[in-house]
């Protein structure tokens, strides 16, 4: 995957505007076949979308996603599932619990490595949307840098979560070493951050009262819940892409250097942070027809697609759903793109 870095004016513009910009390019030229064209044979009698937790991108996107594909008869039943996050989704997918789920690229690809040999495989239908991932401070406490939280406690996504896997990557690659609560660290002034296994609301909590001075939550922006803990005690973003370098020699190249814009949180600066790629996923034994259908939609019903808090980069056209950081597409999927796109 290359550096996708965007301009403020880029992510300054209206989640619609973004959108309509991509399909457009996407699109031109090309007519989109008939959505209605779902045989009762090829219908699925359910299926579900592995999402995340309240409050976060993943579920409200999950939602938005199930919603389309019963109301367009891909499913007679469509539902979101709230979860942990990508991990969490990974394996709702592998077991069977999930049709489709929504995941980091770096957990997916480090998931699908890991499989077993009697594991289906897993393929993508398209690379959907950047996530962003945040550090949040409190204004007050004087936290400037990454660097800064040594010593300090941080909240780094519930298990389960793709933050939890990109949060200790994030600290290695600036070269601070994380304990767990209540075990031995180096002593004062050592490179240690103390760590809690908290998800994006339990965190919020933790960083209201101070139990934690920092949380990390990987997400669209704006994430509504941490827009409402700003507005209750006031929040900063520390810039994290002066790790990417070390990121990517480390870890590969999932991980893009992408623009929080100013305003995005209420009277907050513009700050740089890294991004990883959101993937749709499903299994590589998925039906075709079902498979198809999907990509039909991800592409010629975008609009409904795009959740209301979100201000970042959609990758809703064929030219971009197709990068998938290396993670195959479903053969279907892939064939649908040529019939789409050329």
């Amino acid at each position: 995957m290359g550096d996708l870095s965007y301009p403020l004016g880029a992510l300054s513009m209206s989640r619609r505007g973004i959108l309509k910009t991509g399909v457009a390019a996407g699109l031109a030229g090309i007519l989109l076949p008939a959505l209605g064209a779902c045989t009762p044979e090829d219908r699925l009698d359910s299926l579900v979308v592995a999402g995340g937790e309240p409050g976060g991108f993943y579920l409200e996107f999950a939602t938005l996603l199930a919603a389309s594909l019963q109301r367009n008869g891909v499913a007679r039943q469509a539902t979101a599932l709230q979860t942990g996050g990508s991990l969490d989704n990974l394996e709702h997918l592998l077991s069977g619990r999930a049709t489709f789920a929504v995941a980091l690229a770096d957990a997916a690809v480090q998931r699908a490595a890991g499989k077993g040999p009697s594991d289906a495989g897993i393929t993508a239908l398209g690379r959907v949307y950047e996530n962003y991932v945040h550090c949040a401070v409190r204004q007050a406490s004087g936290l400037r840098t990454i660097s800064d939280l040594a010593g300090r406690t941080v909240a780094v996504g519930e298990p389960g979560s793709g933050t939890s896997l990109t949060t200790p990557r994030l600290l290695v690659a600036a070269r601070l070493t994380s304990v767990a609560a209540g075990a031995a660290s180096a002593g004062p002034g050592g490179q240690t951050v103390t760590v809690l296994n908290l998800g994006l609301n339990d965190g919020l909590t933790a960083l209201r009262d101070g139990s934690v001075d920092a949380l990390f939550w990987s997400g669209g922006v704006p994430t509504a819940a941490i827009a409402a803990a700003h507005h209750d005690v006031g929040l900063s973003f520390l810039d994290l892409s002066v790790l990417l370098p070390a990121l990517r020699t480390r870890y590969g190249a999932f991980y893009d250097r992408v623009l929080i814009p100013a305003g995005a949180y209420e009277g907050l600066p513009a700050v740089w942070t890294v991004g990883v790629t959101n993937l749709l996923l499903c299994r590589s034994d998925l039906a075709d027809a079902t498979v198809k259908r999907t990509v039909e939609l991800l592409v010629g019903r975008a609009e409904e697609l795009i959740p209301q808090s979100s201000l970042g980069v959609q990758f809703l056209s064929p030219e971009s759903l197709i990068n998938t950081a290396g993670l195959p597409l479903h053969p279907a999927a892939a064939a649908a793109y040529r019939e789409l796109h050329g």
